[in-house]
C-alpha cells in the first residue's frame, strides 16, 4: 500500500545516501558513477578500507580494487586525503563503491594530456630497448620512444641495417636519463608516444634556417647506414643532414658506404628543408653520365662489363663512363642458368641492344656464339 502524504518514515530505518537525498536532494545529482572525488582515509579492516567522503556518506574499497591498491594503500594514513574514482554510488550496505587505481591512473593520463599541450620537456630513464625503440616511464605510464624520435646523437648508425646490431646500439642507452616531448597518447590502448628528437628541434630550426635549398655546404660524413650517408655541417656540427641512397651516385648503389666512409669530407646540395629535417644531395654536385650515354654507346656495340648486382629481372652490369646497363634473365634460359653463367664482380662482354637515356636505360644481350 502506498505511503499517505501525512505518513512518516522512520530516518534510521533509510540508508546513509536516501537519508542524504533527504537532508539535501541537490546533493546526488553530483555524485555520478565514473566521476573522481576527494576521499579521506578513516581505517582499514581485513578485507575493507573506509574512507570519509564529506557529505557524500562513507566509501569503500574491497575485493579486486583492495588488491589492485595496495601499493596505494601503504602510503596512507589516517586522514589522508586521496582522489578516488566512483565504481558504484551505492552498495546494499548503502556504502560508495570506490577504485583508487582507476583514479589513480586517470590523474597520470590528465597529466600526460597537459604535459603534452604545454609542450613540456621531460627527463625519463630508459628501461628497455627493441629493434623498433626504447621504453621508459613517464608519469608511471609506459612509453614508447622509437627510433625515428630519437635525436641524431643517439640515433643507431648500423651499416648493415642488421635488427640485432641496431638493438645492441639501442641497449647502450637503457638506463641513461633522456629529455623527452609527448608526441601521442590514446588513453584507450594505453598508448603513449615521446620524443627526443622534439626537444631540439627548436633550437635546430633556427640554425637551419641560416640555410636554404639549394646552398651547396662543406660536412663530415658521421654516420652510414644501409639507406644513406649522415652528414654534420663543417661550419655548423650542430647541424646534421640526410643522403639518401638514391641521392648519392647516378648510378645504382648496393650500399652506401661504396661512396663513402665514417669521417670522409665532402661536398653536399641541400634539396631539400622539412622543419629540422634537412635532406641532402651528393649527386647533384656530380655530372649526369646519362646526358652523354647514347653518345658513348650504340645498339650492336660490343662492350665489356663488370657483373654488380642479380635482381629479378636480369643483372645490374656496370659500364664504363660511370653508366650501368641490365642485361635480362631471359637471355640465360631462367635465374639459376643466370647465376652459373655470371659471377658478380667479374667482368663478360656484352652487346648493346638498345640505349635509352631518357629513361635511364641500357639494354644488354649475350654475344652470339
Amino acid at each position: 500500500m502506498p505511503i499517505a502524504p501525512t505518513q512518516t518514515i522512520d530516518d534510521e530505518k533509510l540508508s546513509p545516501m536516501l537519508q542524504l537525498i533527504k537532508i539535501d536532494p541537490e546533493a546526488i545529482s553530483f555524485l555520478r558513477e565514473g566521476d573522481l572525488i576527494e576521499a579521506k582515509f578513516l581505517t582499514r579492516k581485513p578485507k575493507m578500507v573506509y574512507f570519509d567522503l564529506g557529505k557524500f556518506g562513507t566509501g569503500v574499497v574491497y575485493g579486486s580494487e583492495l588488491m589492485n591498491a595496495k601499493d596505494i594503500l601503504k602510503k596512507l594514513n589516517a586522514g589522508d586525503a586521496i582522489s578516488a574514482k566512483i565504481v558504484l554510488t551505492e552498495n546494499e550496505e548503502g556504502f560508495v563503491e570506490l577504485s583508487l587505481a582507476d583514479a589513480h591512473q586517470q590523474k597520470e593520463w590528465q597529466g600526460i594530456k597537459e604535459a603534452m599541450e604545454k609542450g613540456e620537456v621531460l627527463t625519463v630513464k630508459i628501461k628497455g630497448a627493441n629493434s623498433g625503440g626504447l621504453v621508459a616511464d613517464v608519469k608511471n605510464i609506459k612509453a614508447f620512444l622509437p627510433v625515428s624520435q630519437l635525436a641524431g646523437d643517439h640515433y643507431p648508425r648500423v651499416e648493415s641495417g642488421d635488427k640485432q646490431e641496431i638493438i645492441n646500439e639501442l641497449r647502450k642507452l637503457v638506463n641513461t636519463d633522456l629529455k623527452v616531448k609527448i608526441i601521442d597518447f590514446n588513453i584507450r590502448s594505453e598508448k603513449l608516444i615521446i620524443s627526443e628528437k622534439e626537444t631540439v628541434e627548436e633550437d635546430l630550426k633556427k640554425l637551419i634556417s641560416q640555410y636554404k635549398v639549394g646552398d651547396v655546404v662543406e660536412g663530415v660524413v658521421s654516420g652510414v647506414t644501409n639507406f644513406g650517408v649522415f652528414v654534420k655541417f663543417t661550419d655548423q656540427p650542430g647541424i646534421e643532414g640526410l643522403v639518401h641512397i638514391s641521392e648519392l651516385d647516378h648510378r645504382l648503389i648496393d650500399h652506401p658506404k661504396e661512396v663513402a666512409k665514417m669521417g670522409d669530407e665532402i661536398k653536399v646540395k641541400i634539396i631539400e628543408i622539412k622543419d629540422a629535417q634537412v635532406l641532402l644531395s651528393l649527386k647533384a654536385l656530380k655530372s649526369n653520365p646519362w646526358e652523354h650515354a647514347g653518345e658513348k654507346f650504340k645498339a650492336s656495340d660490343t662492350v665489356k662489363g663488370t657483373a654488380y648486382k642479380f635482381n629479378p629481372l636480369g643483372v645490374v652490369i656496370n659500364l664504363d663512363y660511370d653508366l650501368q646497363g641490365l642485361i635480362h634473365v631471359s637471355e640465360f634460359g631462367g635465374l639459376d642458368e643466370m647465376k652459373k653463367k655470371l659471377e658478380i664482380g667479374k667482368e663478360y662482354q656484352f652487346v648493346v641492344d638498345a640505349v635509352k637515356p631518357e629513361e635511364r636505360r641500357i639494354n644488354l644481350k649475350l654475344p652470339k656464339l
